[in-house]
């Protein structure tokens, strides 16, 4: 049997379906309408939104870090817990620290006696010598001079020789050099430099003292504020170094949400603009914000050159963690009870825009304006509402002014 005896009944089927086809196009070219899609004007609601990604973060919180090496004796509180202002969240083991705070207020006490002692002139001992010689050498300085008055009277009347009165003048500047000594002593015994080094040993033993003080009461870490911990990389018995993270406390009543938008879109921003949040880890949970500052610059991220928005959002329930990764609906305008049409619909030609309204079976131009869109979307005017307007063929012919059209629904 041949091939074509085999397969009549399909080749004859195949056949008719072309014929049936064929002659539907040559119908439809015949009568020169055109199957379109349409839509009508309508009233709704319209927004228009940039959609991007977005960083939560805390809008106030608060973290400790160790400042010296040192094991955790407790950790008082878990990740999730709310706490109150004052709260201790965990202790260090403090003896080092107090042990380096006695040693650093021993330095210190004997600073400020090193620039107590400059101030008055020497210790209190040194003083208290130093102003009992000064006593006796104003004394010698008196009876010096007494004598050689006395010299020189002697010497007028022939009772005492020139080597006689020499010597009693050079015991008065031997006693006024003793006395000049002295009184410098107590009024500017030390130079410049020995001044400035004691004063550099009192400010590095204060510093170091502060320092001692400040991992001291490091060890007992109590948070500042009301709030969340969020974050507790530390465990009782551990041990921690210098810098460490040992705990981060947060308000998560609101928090700050950093947005990246796309460089063409960030004219469109401005502050008190309403946001939507949204997380993939809780589908259908939508947290409402506002725009509080805008982008001052632009920056590469990846290959997106984009400006970093930021956002505050109500976050009552606590439920928006800290550095996670969410979606962010920025409003940048909303239209109620507007008339609207398919994006799809509106063309534009040189800046204006225009629709094909359906008026009478025929496609007819028709100028429009447009308000706010959105992808979908459009805010028309100039049509009057439920107008039947062209969105496409069905057939991938183009529409044309003044075509015939069939309703394709």
């Amino acid at each position: 049997m041949s091939f074509f005896a085999r397969h009549r009944g399909w080749i004859l089927a195949l056949g008719i379906m072309v014929a049936v086809v064929v002659l539907a196009a040559f119908m439809s070219l015949r009568s020169g309408e055109l199957p379109v899609r349409a839509a009508s004007v309508k009233r709704a609601a319209i927004r228009s939104m940039i959609s991007t990604n977005g960083k939560i973060t805390p809008l106030r919180h608060f973290e400790a870090h160790a400042l010296a090496p040192a094991p955790v004796r407790r950790v008082l509180v878990r990740e999730g817990d709310h706490v109150n202002a004052a709260q201790l969240l965990l202790q260090l083991e403090d003896s080092q620290a107090r042990a380096e705070s006695a040693r650093g207020l021993a330095q210190l006490r004997a600073a400020e006696a090193a620039t107590e002692a400059i101030r008055r002139g020497g210790t209190r001992e040194e003083v208290l010598t130093t102003e009992s010689e000064l006593v006796k050498a104003r004394t010698d300085r008196t009876v010096a001079q007494r004598n050689l008055d006395a010299m020189r009277r002697l010497q007028q009347k022939g009772a005492a020789s020139l080597g006689e009165v020499h010597e009693a003048e050079n015991q008065l500047q031997r006693a006024e050099a003793q006395l000049n000594l002295l009184q410098q002593k107590l009024s500017d015994r030390y130079s410049r430099p020995e001044v400035e080094r004691v004063q550099a040993e009192q400010i590095q033993a204060r510093a170091a003292y502060n320092a001692a003080q400040e991992v001291l009461r490091n060890s007992n870490v109590r948070s500042p504020m009301a709030g969340t911990v969020y974050s507790l990389p530390v465990r009782t018995g551990g041990f921690v170094n210098t810098g460490d993270l040992l705990v981060e406390v947060a308000d998560l009543s609101t928090v700050e949400v950093h947005a990246f938008v796309d460089e063409p879109d960030i004219a469109r921003l401005a502050p008190a603009e309403r946001i939507e949040v949204s997380w993939d880890a809780l589908p259908g949970r939508t947290w409402q914000g506002t725009v509080t500052r805008v982008p001052a610059e632009v920056k590469k991220l990846g290959t997106r050159n984009v400006g970093e928005v930021t956002c505050q959002a109500n976050n009552k329930d606590g439920k928006l963690l800290p550095n996670t990764n969410v979606n962010v609906a920025i409003i940048t305008a909303e239209h109620s009870d507007v008339l609207t049409l398919p994006r799809e619909a509106v063309h534009q030609d040189s800046g204006q825009p225009w629709v094909f309204q359906i008026s009478n079976g025929e496609l007819k131009q028709k100028n429009v304006s447009v308000g706010i869109s959105n992808l979908t979307t459009a805010e028309i005017g100039g049509l009057p509402e439920d107008a039947l307007v062209a969105v496409g063929t069905t057939n991938g012919q183009p529409l044309r002014n003044g075509a015939s059209v069939r309703l394709v629904r």
